[in-house]
């Protein structure tokens, strides 16, 4: 990171609306991360098949797999609407620092996968348009295919914006699979969010195709639609823009056409896992009551609601990503609350 963006992640306060950050890392993911710092992060791409449709994964961790070592923790990465995973989740933006949430968290020590879902990047398309429900069907697609490799069945999850509600409604759904689950950019019934606002006036637009328009110009408003386009570096978008308009420039409709006329989607009351809410305090996809009303119907007493100053929509972006990366590292390495 270059010096100013330290200065600002070193000084800036996270406001929190839970029981709090937490008291740092447990020794197994500190002595990992000391480890990761000397050690090269492996990759390997694997592919998953949901009916017909093949579906592509990535992972990342510090050093390739060996036979009989003791299994790292599982943490699965889940996209939004208008970007694919690896741009998402392991961009490279070149003299800007570090932008790959994968290289992080794998340097803390965690086996790190995540997925192209169906009809975006390197994954086939079925035809569909791509929806919540696909998700959570793309997302157990992948299970075996990790369970394979790591011989683990239960990982942490995190989701963004649409990959927030993919996530939980994944959790929701096979619940056994999910440990500790980061919801990030989330929105529950989005009420009073303008950009939700702006989607549900597009609703027979959305209906009437599975693909919608993503060219380079969208994928810059991502970074400008709520009104603080100095929370994200310009180089940016374009580096987002090299990385994805090889796979053209159109993407399913479905996670848009779903926040647009079918919220909630997501049942708080089912979420049984310990989970991180995480927002930027000038989102458009939602509100703080929107957000509260979710978090306090939470059912697991092990939860946190934090809000990231000067940060918008896209918080792994943004020039104070540091902190989401903070929040996220504390959360799941939190040592687990002893019973009363």
């Amino acid at each position: 990171m270059d010096g100013s963006e330290h200065d600002i992640a070193r000084r800036t306060v996270l406001m929190s609306a839970g029981i709090g950050i937490g008291a740092g890392l447990v020794s197994g993911i500190a002595s990992a991360h000391a480890e990761g710092a000397e050690a090269a992060i492996w990759s390997q791409e694997y592919w998953a098949q949901k009916g017909g449709t093949k579906l592509n994964l990535w992972r990342k961790r510090v050093g390739a797999p060996k036979p009989g070592e003791k299994p790292l923790p599982i943490l699965f990465l889940v996209h939004g609407s208008s970007n694919s995973t690896r741009s998402s989740y392991d961009l490279s933006v070149p003299g800007k620092g570090e932008y790959s949430l994968m290289n992080v968290m794998a340097r803390e020590g965690y086996d790190v996968w995540t997925m192209d879902h169906d009809g975006y990047g390197y994954s086939g398309s079925s035809g569909n348009n791509s929806d919540i429900a696909s998700g959570v069907e793309d997302l157990k697609a992948a299970m075996p295919v990790i369970t394979k490799e790591t011989g683990q069945q239960k990982m942490h999850m995190y989701g963004t914006s649409s990959g927030g509600i993919r996530a939980a409604a994944f959790a929701q759904a096979q619940p056994a699979s999910v440990d500790k689950l980061i919801l990030s950019a989330f929105t529950y019934k989005g009420e009073g969010a303008a950009e939700i606002a702006r989607r549900r006036a597009r609703a027979d637009e959305l209906r009437a195709n599975t693909r919608r328009k993503r060219d380079a110009s969208m994928i810059r408003s991502i970074f400008t639609r709520d009104g603080h386009p100095g929370t994200t570096d310009p180089a940016v978008p374009e580096a987002i823009i090299e990385m994805e308009m090889k796979f053209g420039d159109t993407i399913p409709t479905g996670t848009y056409l779903d926040m647009a006329v079918n919220l909630p989607i997501v049942d708080p009351k089912k979420v049984l896992s310990p989970v991180l809410m995480i927002r930027g305090i000038w989102d458009g996809n939602s509100t703080d009551a929107d957000l509260l009303d979710f978090y306090t119907q939470l059912p697991n007493g092990d939860r946190q609601f934090i809000i990231l100053p000067n940060t918008a929509h896209s918080p792994g972006y943004g020039k104070n990503r540091h902190l989401l990366w903070y929040a996220i590292k504390n959360f799941l390495a939190a040592p687990a609350p002893v019973a009363s």
